[in-house]
């Protein structure tokens, strides 16, 4: 099940919120386990044994770290976590490459990746280490633990939620009608960036792809694959956010106008923010950050940068792009970071690096991307055809629309709005413009296929 499915939007929300709301407050952790396990059951009910599993695992191994051999103990849930993790991500990538290097004949697995593994591992990983640390205390209701950990609307692609920033909603939130409006208003613009956007952006790719292809098809290409993952799942985790926000809970944001940054060291902070500061809190300033020697600080920065590609997921692409981002941090940060200053400059720089990074990220097959980089430098391509012109022309609008909204300019100018004169009339005529989007949402919805969030497949 996905939140901008007429399933979820019509049946499961509306009857996990009324049944919600007229539980008493005790035991509404306990409602929201329960269709939490109905949402993932819905889409994956094979690996729903693992999901539970995992929960109880690391369970009954944060209650073990507090009490006795708290090293040992993390050590033991670090591996159990890693392990399975690596097995359903990885089992068929070593099996294929060692058949390929050694013609060992070795059949593969033909393991289906679980939807949200890499998202609650790594909950249930940044539990562990918080009670070693001694940041928070173990959790001792087995139900307040799932219901953190498979909490539905975090479940599938995230953010990633640290116990530690929801253990108060857990315990004693407070739902009021400002929070549920705002969880509606949140959803539906997630709803419209999905599906007004990322969807359209997708569909504006396909149509490139299947024509003649020149320099100028390629970086229009490069552009949505890079403006579509945005929107996608931007647009989800605004959909995660206020569907949180609509039973009291707070999730913190996971993207902050990433578009505008000036640097790609920049950029990263501001993209996939939850999975960043992860690797940062947990590994980065683990191994001493940088406040150990350069040749220290670029090892700890590599190190990050490989688990990062191999949290995405077995492919050699995503490899390169790993190191493709991790080369241009550290020539940021021994060389370009003081000529970074120009503002349109430093934006060139950025959007260039970016459109080229996300081809490497979109395209799997070594081979098309070799092809597809060649394309956009116009070797052995026409730098324009026909083709290119016409859908550069019939999509100029889309492609200004997603620019735009990609930076803080109309929130910007709302908010300066909000603060003179003009409040009333924007509160007037927010409920309308939000109630357009909903509809034209599901209107486009109802005529289109299915085409599920990109970072499902993680």
């Amino acid at each position: 099940m996905i939140f901008s499915s007429l399933t979820f939007i019509f049946f499961f929300l509306p009857i996990l919120l009324l049944i919600y709301y007229i539980t008493p407050k005790k035991y509404r952790n306990l409602i929201l386990l329960i269709f939490s396990l109905i949402f993932y059951i819905y889409g994956e009910k094979q690996y729903v044994i693992l999901l539970i599993s995992s929960a109880l695992i690391n369970y009954i191994i944060g209650k073990k770290i507090e009490q006795k051999g708290r090293k040992k103990y993390l050590i033991l849930g670090l591996i159990i976590n890693i392990t399975i993790l690596l097995y359903y991500k990885y089992a068929n990538f070593f099996i294929d490459t060692f058949n390929d290097i050694f013609s060992l004949g070795i059949k593969n697995l033909s393991i289906i990746l679980p939807l949200g593994i890499s998202f609650y591992t790594f909950q249930n990983i940044s539990y562990l280490i918080d009670v070693y640390d001694k940041k928070i205390k173990s959790e001792h209701n087995f139900i307040t633990y799932t219901t953190y950990l498979i909490f539905f609307p975090e479940l599938i692609a995230g953010p990633i939620v640290r116990y530690s920033d929801i253990k108060k909603d857990l315990e004693q939130r407070k739902e009021n009608i400002n929070k549920f409006s705002y969880g509606i208003t949140r959803f539906v613009i997630g709803l419209s960036k999905k599906i007004l956007l990322a969807d359209t952006l997708y569909n504006m790719k396909t149509n490139i792809i299947s024509t003649s292809m020149s320099t100028l098809s390629y970086w229009l290409v490069a552009f949505t694959f890079l403006m579509q993952i945005y929107y996608d799942f931007s647009g989800y985790s605004d959909m995660a956010i206020g569907l949180a926000k609509m039973f009291g809970f707070n999730l913190k944001e996971n993207f902050n106008y990433p578009l505008i940054s000036k640097s790609i060291t920049e950029f990263w902070k501001r993209w996939h923010i939850s999975l960043s500061s992860f690797f940062k809190d947990y590994v980065y300033i683990k191994l001493g950050g940088n406040k150990v020697s350069k040749i220290l600080n670029i090892r700890n920065l590599l190190i990050v940068w490989l688990l990062t590609d191999l949290w995405h997921g077995a492919s050699y692409n995503f490899i390169i792009w790993g190191l493709y981002f991790f080369l241009f941090i550290i020539i940021e940060k021994l060389f370009l970071k003081k000529h970074l200053n120009n503002k349109i400059l430093s934006h060139i720089y950025v959007i260039t690096v970016l459109l080229i990074g996300f081809v490497i990220f979109n395209i799997t097959d070594i081979t098309e991307l070799i092809t597809f980089i060649k394309g956009m430098f116009g070797i052995n391509t026409k730098l324009i055809n026909n083709e290119s012109l016409y859908y550069l022309k019939t999509n100029l609008v889309l492609i200004i629309i997603s620019t735009l909204l990609g930076t803080p300019i109309i929130k910007n100018i709302i908010t300066k709005l909000k603060k003179g004169k003009h409040i009333k009339l924007l509160n007037i005529l927010e409920v309308p413009l939000i109630l357009t989007l909903f509809l034209l949402s599901i209107s486009v919805l109802l005529s289109s296929s299915f085409n599920p969030f990109i970072y499902f497949r993680f």
